[in-house]
Order: structure tokens, then C-alpha cells, then sequence
């Protein structure tokens, strides 16, 4: 084997063509993902840890990457990120407000996804299509636009009262679900959410949420060969995962060893080789 990268990791990067097409970080490195589809790969974990945020050496990883000082200091390790319908920026009490007018006081959009099932999310007006692809989504469609994050985070719960929030992430691995005719079901939940348009128009003004219309993305991921019994790789548990890449969904590596969250595993410093 020899060493093609060594140091932290982060989320991958990916942009869509044709099909996703995937860049892991490691440390100052991009390692292009696609001429390994097929190949053999090692991830090699070497027990060190560093904080993604003020990059101290730190013993475990809090909220993606974290040490505990600055996981307990960040806004954006705050549960508002989580559940954006609790965001208390109004209220003054913003762990970073400069933060918070920059990454939650912008446009954002709730949307509908096919995540192996029909999925609503929210996501802030720059990552369209990285959110979809982080989720390993196979189709995804913008419906409403709003303000802030919190009124998406209210938008979002209202919507999830009809259909799931959450990601059965060991189905999506093992297979694309059916196409679903998002615009059909949007304009099926649309009469149920005009009470709580409505509400959030009159809290906080007519120009707070746009109903969208647009075109279904379509995505597709570059999987040679989807599992059949799911299993996890954890570092902290296997310091090494090796095997055959059989291809990459979501922020998923899929060996046919078994399969590991690069995001999981965010700030975690490892050697890539081959």
C-alpha cells in the first residue's frame, strides 16, 4: 500500500454531473474519490483527535468535530441548529450573534426530498443541491423560501406533521427507493399548511415565506453495488477500515467490508492509502 494523504477529515465534498462526484478532505488534501470506485482503500486512524474549531488535540469529538470547550461555547453547536423552530435570537441570548445574523438570519428553504422516502428539510439558500447530496437523497425540490432559519424550522415541524422529518439511513444504503412525483404530493400537502402560512405572514410579514414552483433535481450516486446486511466501520472502536470501495452515498463510504460516516467522524486524523 502507499500513502496517498494523511491528516483530519471533514464532510465530503461533492458536486453533481451526471453523477455525484465526490472529494474526501484530509486535512489540506483533496483526495478525488472516483478512480477508487472499484478499488481498494484504507482509512487508518492514528488516535489523534483535533478540534475542527480552535484545532487543540482533544480525547473525544462533540457535535461533528468539537472539542467540549468550544462545543459549549458555539452557536453553531447550540440545539437551535438541531431544531431551528427553537431559535432564540430575538430573545438576545445568541451564544455568537454575529454567527447567528450570518449563517441564520439569511434565506433558507424547506424542502421536499426522496431519501429511500418522502422527506421534508430545511437548508440555507447556498446549499442546494450539497444538503439533498449530504442526505443521500435521489431527487429533491425546493417549496417554500423564507427569511430565517427559525421560520423554516416552523415551516418544517408543520410539514413533518404529514410526512417523515427523519432518514432511514440503513434503508437509503441499500438501495434508491422508487421515484416519487414530489410537486404531486407538495400540491397535496399545500392546503394543509395554509393556516400556518398564514399565521407566519402575520407574525412576521407578508415577504417572510414564498411558495415555490419549481423543477424536481434528479441525483444519482456513483454505487457499483448497494449492500445487503448493513454494517458499521467506527474508529473508535476499529482504527483501520480497508476493502473494496463499492461506491459513496450521502457521507457514506461503502466497503464491501461494511460501511463508515466520514461526517461522523469529522476532525478525526487519519492516513488514506491504497
Amino acid at each position: 500500500m502507499s500513502l496517498i494523504a494523511k491528516g483530519t477529515l471533514n464532510k465530503m465534498r461533492a458536486s453533481l454531473d451526471v453523477k455525484v462526484i465526490y472529494q474526501l478532505p484530509v486535512g489540506e488534501q483533496f483526495v478525488d474519490l472516483t478512480p477508487f470506485i472499484g478499488q481498494s482503500l484504507t482509512l487508518t486512524h492514528t488516535g489523534n483527535i483535533y478540534c475542527s474549531a480552535c484545532g487543540k488535540k482533544t480525547k473525544k469529538s462533540y457535535s461533528q468535530g468539537h472539542c467540549f470547550i468550544c462545543m459549549r461555547k458555539l452557536a453553531s453547536c447550540d440545539m437551535c441548529i438541531m431544531k431551528p423552530e427553537t431559535c432564540h435570537y430575538d430573545q438576545g441570548t445568541c451564544r455568537e450573534p454575529k454567527w447567528g445574523e450570518d449563517n441564520c438570519m439569511v434565506d433558507h428553504y424547506v424542502y421536499l426530498s426522496n431519501t429511500s422516502s418522502l422527506k421534508v428539510g430545511i437548508t440555507r439558500h447556498t446549499q442546494i443541491p450539497t444538503r439533498w447530496i449530504d442526505q443521500g437523497a435521489t431527487q429533491g425540490l425546493p417549496i417554500f423560501k423564507v427569511k430565517t432559519r427559525h421560520i423554516s424550522g416552523l415551516i418544517e415541524v408543520e410539514v413533518a406533521k404529514h410526512i417523515a422529518d427523519k432518514t432511514n439511513w440503513r434503508t437509503l444504503l441499500k438501495g434508491d427507493g422508487e421515484p416519487i412525483d414530489l410537486n404531486q404530493r407538495f400540491a397535496q400537502l399545500l392546503p394543509l399548511l395554509s393556516d400556518k402560512i398564514a399565521e407566519i405572514k402575520q407574525q412576521f410579514g407578508d415577504d417572510a415565506i414564498d411558495v415555490l414552483t419549481e423543477s424536481i433535481t434528479p441525483i444519482e450516486y456513483p454505487v457499483e453495488q448497494h449492500p445487503i446486511k448493513i454494517t458499521s466501520h467506527n474508529f473508535d472502536k476499529t482504527p483501520q477500515v480497508t476493502g473494496v470501495l463499492q461506491g459513496i452515498k450521502g457521507q457514506y463510504l461503502i466497503f464491501d467490508t461494511g460501511v463508515i460516516n466520514i461526517r461522523k467522524f469529522t476532525s478525526y486524523e487519519v492516513e488514506v492509502s491504497a
